[in-house]
């Protein structure tokens, strides 16, 4: 009888699935087509890498940060596309679209799940590193940003031209700016300036039928791609952005305390203070676990801030001395929070690229302090995950004045801080990646009663599977409600309903992109 069995198990299975060898030649049929398609496109194939290509592989990797998406378990692309002109992205996009392939969008390859590189089905990589012109106009205080430049690109071409003009975006210098913006661009001058999102003002963006519109064109996309991301509705090729004032000197300053200093004393005040303070004030909390010189581990808190001037404030509240603040340019202080020597030459921000690691990371929004008599039950579950920080970033300013529905980014008057957990690990192999992620996820857990509910609110840009997922193949409206609500709040439906308008067939999609809004509703 079981015999029997298995050989009717095995029928079944034939019957309803494609020999591996006809996958693969359907496989080579279409990229075959795809490379027609883009050399009558472009009259050239020499941006078009293929898995046969010696420089294929060091192409995929060079913008792989997560080591966890290295290696044979990753699928691979079917071709990488690397444009070197706006009418390769258009040939690509076409031409994916005609021959039924996906295709995955890259800048900086920050995407913590790797989405931007990944899939579970046949895809073409575009890779936009080599679209990174900076055109920046003093005059104006504007700036053109291609979406293959990184941050410190664009902060070197601010600090070449000037030294009382900023831009606020995050601190790591590797991130490419096409999707850090398009998810919100968190930054240490958000509570002076607001956003990146709000501080853009044109872009350019290929759609789902290969044209590109600019903000007189796009319409409701405009607000769209401003916090909802761009890889659900198009191919962002470019931003303008206003740039910022900053005065000449800006005071940065970090102090670190353990938790048998009263640390956990300062960060309840910190709590109090941090989101109402005066908008030139930015502090970061970062309790994090540090092994000592004796080999233990303990729980210290980082207190990393900057004010936008010169040394003003002593922060007596929180223990913080005058003389514990340096004075610097801007530009200065993207290094400090880059952790990068203040003395290095500005050139070391032209580096694009950064050395993989292990890690994963989930994220948080709190709208109410967290109890004193909760704080240590916190430190415990951290002092449990090992090497790891969290980052602790207050609102306030600026971002409690810009109207809610100005753009997608949902999350603004009414919250104290964002939330990021952060862990590593230098281990190869299934069993740690399981072991670190699961301590995460517990410290994850332990935190749970003192933010937000139903849903429990995440940031775009801090990428977490965990929040949701959907097929690729036959996404579910359901699913997408999952993590669309946690990302987008009651924003989602909007993005959904223009997602329907701008790509209706649903070509621009992964696992946590926006589906198209169904007509049933």
């Amino acid at each position: 009888m079981s015999n029997l069995l298995l050989i009717i198990r095995l029928l079944l299975l034939l019957s309803t699935s494609a020999p591996p060898s006809l996958g693969l030649a359907h496989q080579s049929t279409s990229i075959s087509a795809f490379r027609h398609c883009l050399q009558n496109h472009n009259r050239s194939d020499a941006v078009l890498y293929l898995p046969t290509n010696s420089s294929f592989l060091p192409v995929l990797n060079a913008y792989i940060h997560n080591k966890r998406f290295i290696g044979p378990a990753t699928a691979k692309p079917l071709a990488i596309v690397t444009p070197t002109h706006e009418s390769h992205v258009q040939a690509t996009v076409l031409c994916a679209k005609a021959n039924n392939l996906q295709i995955r969008t890259r800048s900086g390859g920050h995407d913590y799940e790797g989405l931007s590189y990944r899939s579970p089905s046949p895809f073409i990589l575009l890779d936009l590193n080599n679209l990174r012109r900076i055109e920046l106009d003093v005059e104006t205080e504007t700036a053109w940003v291609e979406a293959g430049a990184t941050l410190g690109e664009l902060y070197y071409a601010i600090a070449n031209k000037t030294n009382t003009l900023a831009f606020p975006a995050g601190v790591c210098p590797s991130i490419g700016v096409g999707g850090h913006f398009a998810g919100g661009g968190y930054g240490n001058l958000l509570r002076k300036y607001g956003l990146s999102v709000d501080n853009v003002i044109d872009a350019r963006v290929v759609n789902a039928r290969g044209e590109i519109l600019n903000r007189s064109t796009m319409g409701d996309l405009f607000w769209a791609i401003r916090g909802g991301g761009g890889a659900s509705f198009g191919v962002i090729l470019s931003w303008k952005v206003k740039l910022v004032r900053v005065p000449e000197v800006v005071t940065a300053f970090q102090v670190d305390r353990w938790l048998d200093q009263g640390a956990s004393d300062i960060f309840y005040r910190w709590q109090q203070v941090s989101t109402n303070l005066s908008k030139d004030i930015f502090i970061r909390a970062m309790p994090q676990v540090v092994t000592t010189p004796e080999n233990k581990t303990k729980v210290m808190i980082s207190f990393v801030g900057e004010y936008l001037g010169r040394t003003k404030d002593s922060f007596p509240e929180l223990g913080f001395r005058e003389v514990d603040g340096k004075e610097m340019s801007w530009v200065e202080t993207v290094l400090f929070w880059a952790m990068i020597p203040v003395n290095k030459p500005l050139e070391v921000l032209l580096n694009r690229k950064s050395e993989p690691s292990y890690f994963k990371s989930k994220s948080d929004y709190v709208t109410e302090i967290i109890p004193r008599e909760a704080l240590p039950g916190i430190w415990d579950a951290l002092l449990k995950v090992g090497p790891c920080f969290t980052q602790w970033n207050p609102y306030g300013g600026r971002m409690a004045e810009i109207d809610t529905d100005e753009a997608a980014y949902a999350h603004r008057a009414g919250y104290l801080f964002k939330v990021q957990y952060y862990v590593w690990w230098v281990e190869d192999g299934e069993e740690a990646e399981a072991r670190h992620v699961g301590a995460l996820d517990a410290l994850h857990e332990a935190v749970t009663p003192y933010v937000t509910k139903e849903p429990r609110e995440a940031y775009l840009n801090y990428r977490d599977l965990e929040n949701g997922v959907n097929s690729v193949e036959k996404p579910e409206w359901s699913k997408a409600k999952v993590y669309g609500e946690k990302y987008f709040k009651g924003h989602f439906e909007r993005l959904a309903k223009i997602k329907a308008e701008f790509d209706p067939e649903n070509f621009f999609r992964d696992q946590q992109s926006i589906p198209p809004f169904p007509h049933s509703h």
